[in-house]
């Protein structure tokens, strides 16, 4: 017999109901909430309160409603607050019950301002530490990679400094103050003549072949051995990645308290600047050479690379391939290194000079006054090893972006620097969590972190894995070559009766 639904009629009291037995075993947010202490914030931000005045919401709840905000990828605050009270689950991990009011949205927004970057900073280093404690992160190997993110900003709301009339707007002066402490960090001549009105700490940077659009980069250190971000970086967009290797560096070493040993890299950190500064630490530099990336393209297309000529340390001088002597002749003091010139008319008489060079005063060679340093760290940036590192860096750290973009990092939820870097802090804490719940550990505790972890059995578990998937790869290409071949028959088979 079907069965009918009576109308739904409302309930004044409700009994024996209990919101913890509504959220599942396994649920996410309980899982978070039985690894990770949120109280610390009150430690945090208690200096950021006064001690007269109207009660806030508490610290970990607002805390909690950003990581809400960014595990879930909601679309605004507004939504979020308007979500909160149709989820029991989000209201249990809130802490809070069916009947208990949920907060407006703005105690966000003021949280942020109250607050600042250095709150959020702290919760991220929080996490990274609970790895570093329970023996998940390395430490030694680092994966340095960048990205850009969208600004919340249009182009139309870019203005050229040097055409604008000072009379054009009353708010010139007040927009002129804010520009001029900005032209330092963006990078690049042209990003301090042009600027936005809505988001000023943006740049205006260019990806590939696409057009040029307001932008922020965040730069992120991966450790491989579970793929924890262990630093990470908001700058404007047109900040180079190479700049940032040092300070990546400290991050890293800072937050999980261990010596680098190895940093892998693109090119585009393979400057000059930062090999001498791997020498320096003596870390090894498995990263490509800049230079040597640039060589056979644009002006250098069918030149003589630099080591073509040969070098004579007794006598410090170049060897050219027509035999002809390039000798010492300036020293740059910003860049650090010696030009080496051949005598007047020697480059212009010479047949090989089509190959060598298209300067009217012939080849210029440099040579940095660290040369021994730097040819050290390139042999070891061409080993094997630096090789196999390169590859990983391919799919590691290009993984670790591509999960960041469920939590929305490609465009900025807020306006301004500072706010960007709060939303960094926040997925890349959201990434490591999800990375630490779904390890399961046996041994945790939010009270004292990570205590420890079954190590014995992952190496085990981990070859037993890649047996089974090798087998199922050998079934599977059997049972195509079976299919086939029966396809084979079917489609001939007065050639298959008469074999």
């Amino acid at each position: 017999m079907m069965g009918h639904q009576p109308p739904y009629q409302h309930k004044f009291f409700v009994k024996a109901f209990n919101l913890d037995k509504r959220i599942r075993p396994d649920h996410i947010l309980r899982k978070i909430v039985g690894k990770i202490d949120f109280d610390f914030i009150y430690q945090e931000v208690k200096e950021t309160y006064g001690a007269n005045g109207n009660v806030s919401v508490p610290p970990p709840v607002i805390l909690k409603m950003m990581l809400l905000l960014v595990l879930y990828n909601v679309r605004s605050e507004r939504e979020l607050v308007l979500t909160i009270s149709e989820r029991l689950d989000w209201m249990w991990f809130l802490g809070y019950d069916l009947d208990d009011e949920v907060p407006d949205h703005s105690v966000l927004s003021k949280a942020r301002s109250r607050w600042g970057v250095e709150a959020f900073k702290r919760f991220f280093e929080r996490i990274v530490w609970q790895y570093v404690e329970a023996g998940l992160v390395d430490g030694k190997k680092l994966f340095v990679d960048a990205s850009l993110i969208d600004a919340d900003a249009s182009n139309n709301s870019v203005i050229d400094k040097e055409r604008v009339k000072k009379d054009i707007s009353k708010s010139y002066h007040q927009l002129e103050e804010r520009l001029d402490d900005l032209e330092v960090s963006k990078g690049t001549p042209a990003n301090s003549r042009f600027v936005s009105t809505t988001d000023p700490d943006a740049s205006v940077t260019r990806h590939s072949v696409g057009k040029s659009k307001l932008r922020y980069k965040t730069h992120r250190v991966v450790d491989p051995k579970h793929e924890v971000i262990t630093a990470t970086q908001v700058t404007p967009g047109a900040v180079s990645e190479g700049d940032l290797l040092a300070e990546m560096i400290d991050g890293h070493e800072s937050n999980t308290h261990s010596k680098v040993k190895a940093a892998v890299a693109d090119s585009r950190y393979g400057s000059i600047e930062n090999f001498l500064f791997c020498s320096d630490i003596k870390v090894k530099a498995h990263i490509p050479s800049l230079e040597e990336r640039q060589r056979g393209s644009g002006r250098q297309k069918g030149i003589f690379p630099k080591e073509a000529f040969t070098y004579d340390p007794s006598r410090d001088l170049f060897v050219c391939p027509a035999g002809e002597e390039l000798r010492r002749r300036n020293y740059s003091k910003t860049r650090r290194h010696y030009e080496y010139k051949a005598p007047q008319g020697a480059c212009t008489a010479c047949s090989l000079k089509p190959r060598c060079t298209a300067a009217k005063d012939g080849r210029t060679l440099k040579r940095h006054e660290r040369q021994e340093d730097l040819d050290r760290m390139l042999r070891e940036a061409r080993t094997s090893r630096s090789r196999g590192d390169l590859k990983t860096r391919q799919h590691l750290s290009e993984r670790s972006f591509a999960r960041s973009t469920r939590y929305g990092y490609k465009r900025a939820r807020w306006r301004r620097l500072w706010r960007v870097k709060i939303q960094d802090f926040l997925i890349a804490t959201v990434q490591n969590i999800l990375v630490l719940v779904t390890k399961a550990l046996s041994k945790l505790s939010k009270s004292k972190g990570i205590q420890g972890a079954d190590r014995g059995s992952s190496e085990p578990r981990s070859l037993a894995y890649r047996l089974l998937h090798l087998a199922r790869l050998y079934i599977r290409v059997l049972l195509s070559l079976r299919d086939a071949f029966i396809r084979s028959l079917d489609r001939f088979p007065q050639t298959a009766r008469s074999v």
